[in-house]
């Protein structure tokens, strides 16, 4: 067993001056002409990738990764939050007007439903990449009620083996209900609104006792909550940090441009690359996924000429203390502020919004280039999933459009944008201890830390503040504001002399599910391009810099193997006690199983499972320590949705109410989350408590 080595990384820039700062013990790169620092391999040592410094576990004080180009965009911060706060709670986004960003994010910024929330597999593969999609469920039916007795999805005989007997074995996904399959077929005028039209489908998958039900998303939803600090989003970090005012792929995709007007006769296509803004990048994609909000074929033009003539919050009540929108409290639902135009008229500069001429979609697209842009975005970006409700789309190329219409989709993202960047859980116990309140942790916190630290090799991934290695390694200073991410976007894991795991830094094979499952960052982007980024750096760094926005400088040896496949982004643990099920297949329940399956060393050992997944030999006693420190890092205002955690009222849908036949589809149950106000409320209730 060899160790886990992390290897100094930095933009071109920055190089010279972090290389030169390695210790002396080196090895030369034959291919590189140069040397890398690293530490001397030793078998049974645990030297986690930074020094453990329980000082430093304070959030409050690690600077908040922002675009530091905002003021071409933005012309009131306020009203853009206030936008923001809104488009993230309002039903009236989804096609169905009751699927809202925070349908799969209430509770904890996560998704606590248990009826209806199981997928089986879609994105499983034949091995070599392939689709290979699972329609089979097996931890109950689309109806299923889940309880305590279905975890985890993979049991074993004893929990402290992976060798021993498996007593039940699943590749369904616990992940969260969102559209019913449709198909958009057009727009429609209704008085002073437009809507989408749609076509109501049968779906061959999510359907039971002859009556369909909603489709559940192939991945378990993550927490929102400090997600601004991660350097991409998604579990497969298809969020790029550069967002492109258009979809999730920022570089990725060549073609993507917004419309910028420096008069009202001038509008003009200009490509955009705001950094730090992940978040930015990740809002955008759920709006057009035919799994979770959207009929499939709809584009941003189609959301934001239904969502611009509607009056923010409309369907829903808002908390007169509301620390963002109760100023704009209308007297029974919704905001004062007429439509959601009127609060981007306010919010950002005119040259992104005041064209008065109509525009037309881009000439030299094919109907094919655009059947093909519709089916990405109906599918998230998840190439893999099988949607073949999404493949015969509405394609009408006469279609004209606003240039505010146009920009929807950057108004949208750097609004969800400014609103979750303030969704930062920085006050729990950990962040006191941090700041010098020894009392701020019990002793089995204290003794759960040392465990943390050391012999359960949780810090190795899970470092910093924020409690991730997905989050940015520093962030450059310029005049006191946050300018540029610093990430050592690459690691290395050292296997032999000479051999090395080449991967994406943050991003981590642990032995959840074989990785032919679910690829994870092994899958392909749209655009024949790897999604790894560690993958990219066969094309060269100057390619692989056109394509992310980030060069670096990088050795490897000739015999280096670059992994990716079953990888994905090591999410914070901040609130994780809140957050259950657990793992991007949302397989585990309680904390204790988690830290089961890391003492038994995770439950699959493929190509590319990190080195310090292996058996722990915790004690009974080490393990109870340990769940007992993840659960000091629960900020009380989450619990409690004390401000910023505040929110507006919302309906969640919780499965089928009824039976309904054919293409049509059934009566939702529904839930209720009342509005809160900055003083907060009552918790919801934890995942099956």
């Amino acid at each position: 067993m060899k160790p886990f080595v992390r290897y100094c990384l930095a933009s071109a820039a920055l190089a010279p001056a972090l290389l030169a700062q390695t210790p002396p013990a080196t090895t030369t790169s034959p291919n590189a002409g140069g040397t890398v620092g690293f530490v001397a391999p030793n078998p049974d040592a645990f030297v986690p990738e930074e020094p453990f410094d329980a000082t430093k576990l304070s959030l409050r004080k690690v600077p908040v990764p922002r675009p530091y180009a905002l003021a071409d965009y933005i012309a009131d911060p306020a009203a853009v939050l206030v936008l923001g706060k809104a488009l993230f709670w309002d039903m009236q986004v989804g096609s169905d007007g009751r699927m809202a960003c925070a349908s799969c994010h209430f509770h904890a910024g996560a998704d606590n439903r248990s009826r209806a929330q199981l997928n089986p597999g879609l994105l499983v593969t034949d091995g070599a990449g392939n689709p290979a999609s699972d329609r089979t469920f097996q931890v109950g039916t689309p109806v299923h009620q889940l309880t305590a007795a279905d975890f985890p999805f993979r049991k074993l005989a004893d929990p402290e083996s992976r060798t021993s007997a498996v007593l039940r074995d699943s590749n369904d996904v616990a992940g969260s209900q969102g559209v019913y399959s449709a198909r958009l077929t057009g727009m429609q005028v209704v008085g002073p609104s437009v809507n989408e039209t749609k076509e109501n489908l049968i779906d061959a998958i999510f359907h039971h006792g002859g009556s369909k039900t909603r489709r559940v998303s192939p991945r378990n939803s993550p927490s929102v909550i400090n997600a601004v600090f991660n350097f991409r989003n998604f579990w497969d970090g298809r969020a790029q940090n550069v967002f492109n005012g258009v979809n999730n792929w920022g570089l990725r995709d060549e073609k993507a441009m917004v419309w910028y007007a420096a008069t009202p006769t001038t509008p003009v296509k200009r490509k955009i690359a705001l950094e730090n803004s992940s978040l930015a990048s990740q809002a955008v994609g759920p709006v057009l996924s035919s799994f979770e909000m959207a009929s499939a074929g709809r584009e941003f033009i189609h959301a934001a000429k239904h969502l611009l003539l509607q009056r923010p919050l409309a369907k829903q009540q808002v908390h007169p203390q509301d620390s963002v929108l109760g100023l704009y409290r209308a007297p029974t639902t919704g905001l004062t502020i007429p439509t959601y135009g009127d609060l981007i008229r306010q919010a950002f500069k005119k040259e992104w919004w005041q064209a008065t001429v109509q525009l037309t979609l881009d000439p030299t697209e094919t109907e094919e280039m655009r059947i093909r842009r519709r089916w990405v975005a109906a599918n998230n970006g998840l190439l893999d999933l099988d949607n073949e409700n999404s493949r015969r789309l509405l394609t009408v190329s006469t279609e004209t459009f606003t240039q505010m219409q146009a920009n929807f989709a950057l108004f949208f993202g750097l609004a969800l944008q400014a609103y979750q960047s303030t969704l930062i859980s920085n006050d729990a116990p950990i962040d006191r201890y941090a700041e010098g309140d020894l009392t701020a942790l019990t002793d089995a916190q204290k003794r759960g830390m040392d465990v943390f630290a050391s012999k359960g090799r949780c810090y190795e991934c899970h470092v910093g503040a924020t409690f991730t290695s997905a989050a940015p390694a520093a962030i450059l200073e310029a005049g006191g504001v946050p300018k540029r991410v610093v990430k050592g976007e690459i690691e290395l894991m050292h296997i032999s002399p000479g051999v090395n795991f080449v991967y994406d830094a943050g991003y981590y094979n642990i032995g959840v599910r074989p990785n032919r499952e679910d690829r994870g960052i092994g899958a392909p982007d749209p655009f024949g391009n790897a999604l790894a980024e560690s993958h990219l750096m066969k094309l060269g760094t100057f390619r692989k810099a056109m394509l992310t926005g980030y060069d670096e400088y990088f050795f490897t040896f000739p015999n280096d193997r670059f992994v990716a496949e079953g990888f994905f982004k090591t999410p914070g643990l901040r609130n994780v006690e809140l957050t259950a099920p657990y793992f991007h297949n949302g397989g585990t329940l309680t904390l204790e199983q988690v830290v089961d399956f890391y003492n038994r060393g995770g439950d699959f050992n493929e190509v590319g499972h990190h080195e310090q997944v292996r058996a722990l030999g915790l004690t009974q006693q080490e393990k109870s320590d340990l769940v007992a420190f993840l659960k000091a890092l629960t900020d009380e205002r989450v619990r409690y949705k004390r401000a910023p955690f505040d929110h507006p009222q919302l309906f969640i849908t919780n499965g089928p109410a009824g039976v309904a036949t054919g293409s049509d589809n059934p009566a939702d149950q529904l839930i209720e989350i009342p509005a809160v106000g900055a003083a907060g409320g009552t918790p919801t209730r934890n995942f099956l408590d």
